[in-house]
């Protein structure tokens, strides 16, 4: 009997020493779950930069005292070579669906050629004629821009836009040179020529309202930077020389109009994200003390 109380105490005694054991020990703090911020699709201020190139038209050109109405015939023909676009903008992104930026471009020099196959009458002359045509053309245009974003697939975002602005367009380098036949003068036929002529300008510049049709793809490399290949059409108004004079220095005291300049734009762009959000490292794993 002695001994089984002797069993009894001496486990008491050990389940109470285990006990005060387990409350010294220190208590592991609960295990911490690793949560960034949300983050959003979409908000914030954002830088672009674009090159592309340039495919121009005019619709005519023509003296700006409107003597091209008095001819019996005209049929002209008008080419522009391609030129370089610079680009450099400012915007802000409203939501995951639209943005809108300002633009300030340059539109590098673009060399024109054109040609003139005439009829006309003049002081009782009726003739034929042919003018060929030599200018420069350049521009600078600042635009406000807004665009329409139609989703996002596989990190690639079409979108669709228009702008409005004012461009400055340069023509320079203006140089005329043709030949006059004469067929018949007073009602009397006569054969004359070819006579040759030749006429120039000096360079001159001119402010137009300009406006913009965008379309093109987006591609997000990563939070802070989109790869953006667009296309624009771009309707920038009307050019024109300075007074035209003619090879024996006379000045007609009108300019050479280039009326309704338009032109398909192709632009490789990237946008930076000014407010991407940051990265956030993982925490150090927990070191528990025994």
């Amino acid at each position: 009997m002695r001994s089984v109380k002797f069993i009894l105490a001496a486990g008491a005694a050990s389940l109470m020493s285990t006990a005060v054991f387990a409350a010294d020990m220190p208590i592991a703090p609960p295990p911490q779950m690793y949560a960034p911020p949300p983050v959003e699709d979409f908000g914030g201020w954002y830088l672009r930069g674009d090159i592309g190139f340039s495919n121009q038209r005019v619709k005519n050109i023509e003296m700006g005292d409107g003597r091209n109405a008095s001819l019996l015939s005209l049929q002209q023909t008008t080419a522009f070579d391609t030129a370089g676009i610079f680009q450099l903008g400012v915007g802000y992104q409203f939501n995951n669906w639209f943005r809108g930026d300002i633009t300030g471009q340059y539109r590098g020099n673009s060399n024109f050629k054109g040609t003139d196959h005439v009829t006309f009458p003049s002081s009782g002359l009726v003739g034929t004629g042919v003018n060929n045509y030599n200018a420069t053309k350049s521009e600078w245009v600042v635009m406000a821009n807004g665009y329409v974003d139609l989703g996002t697939w596989w990190c690639v975002t079409p979108f669709v836009g228009a702008g409005v602005g004012m461009a400055r367009v340069n023509i320079g380098n203006y140089t005329d040179n043709g030949a006059i036949n004469v067929g018949s003068a007073g009602g009397v036929p006569f054969i004359g020529g070819p006579f040759p002529s030749y006429a120039s300008a000096p360079a001159a510049s001119k402010w137009n309202f300009a406006w913009a049709l965008h379309t093109g793809l987006a591609y997000k490399v990563n939070p802070a930077m989109t790869v953006e290949l667009g296309y624009s059409y771009m309707n920038l108004g009307d050019g024109q020389t300075g007074p035209v004079s003619t090879y024996d220095g006379f000045t007609r005291g009108v300019a050479m109009q280039f009326k309704d300049i338009t032109s398909h734009d192709l632009k490789l762009g990237v946008r930076w994200n000014l407010d991407s959000p940051p990265a956030y490292a993982p925490p150090p794993p927990l070191i528990r003390k025994g």
